[in-house]
């Protein structure tokens, strides 16, 4: 993961209209906070919002990718996986509006990501 200090100013203006918005580096790329949750990650640069099954469609629908990752060590090192991450529409990048709006589904999706399973009963 990478991300450029210009990519993190740049996301933190896009939300700006979310209100509290944090950026914390991690592993060269950064996470992107809200409401106590992650709902982005910015890596070489590029905005990733957190999908549930509903949102992924719809990114997909505007042209958006998966974030792919390949991890480096363990069982499936070097073994690319699609994340639940997706890249925010590229018309939302010249339109703040609209990437608050992708914003607070990703939000939403995360937030209930989440959330604990309920139990399942024993028989």
């Amino acid at each position: 993961m990478a991300a450029s200090a210009q990519a993190l100013e740049f996301a933190a203006d896009l939300f700006a209209g979310l209100g509290h918005v944090a950026i914390r580096r991690m592993f060269g790329g950064a996470g992107v906070y809200a409401q106590d949750v992650m709902f982005a990650l910015i890596d070489d640069d590029v905005i990733y919002l957190k999908a549930d099954e509903a949102l992924k469609r719809d990114l997909a629908a505007e042209g958006s990718n998966a974030w792919i990752y390949t991890p480096a060590k363990g069982p499936r090192a070097g073994i690319p996986e699609q994340s639940s991450y997706w890249s925010l529409p590229e018309a939302a990048l010249d339109d703040p509006d609209a990437a608050c709006a992708w914003g607070q589904r990703a939000i939403a999706a995360a937030v209930a990501l989440r959330a604990p399973k309920p139990k399942k009963p024993r028989n």
